[in-house]
């Protein structure tokens, strides 16, 4: 009886196992079905580009470009001054809840006239405000950003660190006391290889991720009361940031983007 018995609870768990296992791999193939790539490889339908000092939608000596299945930010129109045109390409959708996927390299040299802090500096901007808000000679949104290093060769120049322009995250249940806060998990890339960076937004947290490791979590993205920008973005007193637009910055260093995946929650 105590064999029966026993056979009958293995195979329960046998069976429960494999329903388990059947739940997770159905979850998995709906993830990988829902992802939707949203940069079509061919042009920049879907984006606006904004470059400081210049209308909503001109493309500045052509700094965003396709070629190739590639979208290349690139500077060779900017002459010998770079002249603070900091800019970013703007998806057109507002996002709440998602997943963003992004595969990209480093490339090239750094535009002259640059600031220092430009080599191998670009980010991935997001929970921004919209780009038609943005004032004329306004560098960048108020915004979240995954920020984006490439190594020397040399020294550690880690990747994926939050700034938080005009906004205030948690981290560990504090709040951040500087721009930008780097990641838990340091991974520093050196030379021109792919890197895939992944932003996961869920309600009020967010988790950066690189090659698939998570680096660093935060929670409750609010807006700065005392920020010239962000405190016009309150509305009714409630300063909580629960949605926005993502965008692609261009920062002064040649960066490409191969692909943009988007996953809606």
């Amino acid at each position: 009886m105590k064999n029966i018995i026993c056979l009958l609870l293995i195979g329960l768990l046998f069976v429960t196992s494999c329903k388990e296992k059947n739940a997770e791999a159905v979850a998995q193939k709906t993830e990988l079905n829902n992802w939707q790539p949203i940069f079509n490889g061919t042009n920049l339908d879907g984006w606006t580009p904004r470059i400081t000092g210049n209308p909503l939608g001109e493309n500045f000596g052509d700094t965003f470009r396709v070629s190739d299945g590639i979208l290349s930010i690139r500077y060779d129109a900017y002459g010998d001054d770079f002249d603070n045109r900091f800019g970013a390409l703007y998806f057109n959708e507002k996002l709440a809840n998602y997943r963003l996927k992004v595969e990209y390299r480093f490339v090239g040299k750094t535009a002259p006239g640059a600031p220092e802090w430009g080599f191998r500096d670009s980010g991935i901007q997001f929970h921004s405000q919209s780009p038609a808000s943005l004032k004329p000679d306004q560098p960048f949104p108020v915004s979240l950003e995954y920020n984006l290093h490439g190594g020397n060769g040399t020294d550690e120049r880690p990747v994926g660190a939050i700034c938080a322009n005009g906004m205030f995250v948690e981290l560990n249940g504090q709040k951040n006391t500087s721009y930008c806060t780097p990641p838990v998990i340091k991974r520093t890339f050196h030379g021109d290889h792919w890197v895939t960076l992944e932003i996961d937004v869920k309600d009020s947290l967010i988790r950066h991720y690189v090659n698939g490791e998570e680096i660093l979590s935060y929670a409750n993205p609010t807006y700065n009361p005392e920020h010239e920008i962000a405190k016009t973005l309150i509305v009714n007193g409630d300063a909580r940031v629960k949605d926005g637009y993502i965008s692609l910055q261009s920062n002064s260093h040649p960066i490409d983007f191969r692909k943009i995946e988007l996953l809606k929650y």
